[in-house]
């Protein structure tokens, strides 16, 4: 095992579309095979198992991560202020399954509907009702300990935030400091020219959370992404937070549809977790 000082997760999609109840089981699995913390891919807030997942986290002492991308009936973006409000009030609910559960983090695409784009670059008007909706989540999330991280994505799901830089005007812009940009790797690889220049942009300031996933969206150590300059650089800026390995299966029609995925890169969740840890593991170590 590395003695890396940073959380290492798997995200529940792995074995899960919708995690409720009966996924309770993820956390133990995984922790047997070595992660130490877990990304809960929220489906339904209101049907989330919130007691349950409390109880099992402290059993296993994984250190948990919310993610979501907000449904399109609550985007941030939209110039109709009923969505903007059902969009707050999706991101408060959510600060409050973190902090039942003992998460101080909420990432994901909490800055926009899910693919929402409007063939055009964006203008100032939706930066500014976005930014507007996640401060004021920000300012709820504040007095419970949680951080939201935005997460910078590829242009074919979002018109808004789209690089490293992208990521850090709109944190400055709220204006808040349980605000900081979710950087992953898979999406860095489309839009980004330099992945070592993008976390130096982020930096330890702005850095919050950070998905380890390769460049076709297989098991991490199989594919492009730069690995050795990619762990070197976050050492560089002391990035100390947690990361996670993401992906999705294909038999999950709603978010591998969404994602476009239709390959299967490993015979289960249990391989492409075990199997990933073990490669960011050896990587790490070497570097």
């Amino acid at each position: 095992m590395s003695d890396i000082k940073n959380p290492i997760g798997a995200i529940t999609l792995l074995w899960s579309e919708n995690f409720c109840q009966k996924d309770l089981w993820i956390f133990e699995k995984i922790r047997e095979f070595g992660f130490t913390a877990v990304d809960i891919a929220v489906g339904d807030p209101e049907q989330f198992p919130t007691g349950e997942t409390a109880a099992e986290l402290k059993k296993t002492g994984l250190i948990p991560v919310i993610t979501k991308a907000l449904p399109p009936e609550c985007n941030p973006v939209s110039p109709d202020p009923r969505c903007r409000r059902a969009a707050v009030e999706y991101l408060k609910k959510l600060v409050d399954i973190a902090a039942e559960i003992h998460s101080t983090l909420v990432a994901g695409v909490i800055y926009a509907g899910w693919g929402y784009r409007t063939g055009r670059p964006p203008t100032e008007d939706e930066w500014k009702r976005s930014v507007e909706c996640l401060r004021e989540a920000a300012e709820y999330a504040r007095p419970a300990g949680v951080t939201l991280a935005p997460e910078v994505i590829n242009r074919y799901v979002t018109h808004l935030l789209n690089t490293a830089e992208d990521g850090v005007r709109y944190c400055r812009d709220v204006g808040l400091e349980n605000v900081k940009v979710h950087l992953d790797t898979f999406h860095m690889m489309i839009e980004e020219r330099n992945l070592s220049e993008a976390i130096r942009t982020c930096g330890k300031e702005y850095l919050g959370y950070f998905h380890t996933c390769e460049s076709h969206r297989g098991i991490p150590g199989t594919g492009m992404v730069p690995w050795r300059e990619v762990f070197r650089t976050l050492k560089e800026i002391d990035f100390t937070g947690p990361m996670a390995i993401e992906s999705y299966a294909p038999e999950f029609t709603h978010v591998a549809g969404n994602s476009c995925i239709w390959r299967k890169f490993a015979k289960s969740g249990d391989d492409f977790a075990r199997i990933g840890l073990r490669n960011l593991l050896e990587i790490i170590n070497e570097t």
